[in-house]
């Protein structure tokens, strides 16, 4: 079963200084047909203006994933983590027992757009943790790069959580194949170009909420970037 979910349909929020289209539902978004897919809560696209950003603010038991796709994301936290999130890089925090930390983008003349992921864990209450990876650009041409799951292993961070993440670029005649468990959930975010996913064509943006498939096929694409999630029923 592959259910469309197009860009437009969307939540979305324009607060001035930060521009957020909601996946599921967030904040002042509410809609009961899409609360979360799996042990995926939320994917939100964000855009925050020059000098503007996230004011300290706590989160718990939540596994809290940031994929920057231009500008840079400055991040602080009450584990003592300061860090610059540039595009390539992967960043994950692990909330367990309770964090606060703030995101800021510093540049004076350019919007910082990234996408926030949140996973829900599979253990709760551990001592919260840091971790941040680049991963090379040239491990997701043309296929599907590991980034994030239980086991930490090749390029991926390491979630608490019953799921992985691949990245992945294609143009052209560049195709690739992913085996999937039925019995699991999986979901396609197309972060830009268009995008064929077993015969639906997707354009940036748009997504695939999937279940009962045991593969994947991604093929034809023009200028494509696209986030793959292997997930919980649940």
């Amino acid at each position: 079963m592959l259910q469309l979910r197009k860009s437009q349909d969307r939540g979305y929020a324009d607060h001035g200084w930060l521009k957020s289209f909601h996946s599921f539902s967030f904040a002042g978004y509410h809609n009961p047909q899409y609360m979360g897919w799996g042990n995926l809560r939320v994917v939100n696209e964000d855009r925050v203006a020059a000098g503007m950003g996230f004011g300290k603010h706590g989160h718990r038991n939540m596994e809290i994933i940031s994929y920057v796709l231009s500008g840079e994301l400055a991040h602080q936290d009450s584990m003592g983590n300061v860090k610059s999130i540039p595009p390539g890089d992967v960043q994950r925090m692990s909330a367990g027992s309770g964090v606060m930390h703030s995101e800021f983008n510093h540049a004076k003349d350019q919007t910082t757009h990234f996408l926030q992921i949140w996973i829900e864990p599979n253990v709760l209450e551990i001592t919260p943790s840091y971790e941040q990876k680049a991963i090379p650009q040239i491990h997701k041409e043309g296929k599907l790069c590991l980034i994030a799951s239980s086991e930490s292993e090749g390029d991926a961070v390491k979630i608490h959580a019953d799921a992985k993440i691949y990245a992945g670029l294609f143009d052209g005649d560049q195709a690739a194949q992913i085996q999937l468990d039925p019995k699991r959930k999986a979901y396609v975010h197309l972060v830009q170009g268009t995008l064929v996913v077993n015969g639906q064509t997707l354009s940036t943006g748009d997504a695939l909420l999937i279940e009962h498939e045991a593969q994947l096929n991604l093929d034809h694409g023009n200028a494509a970037e696209v986030l793959v999630f292997d997930l919980s029923s649940s």
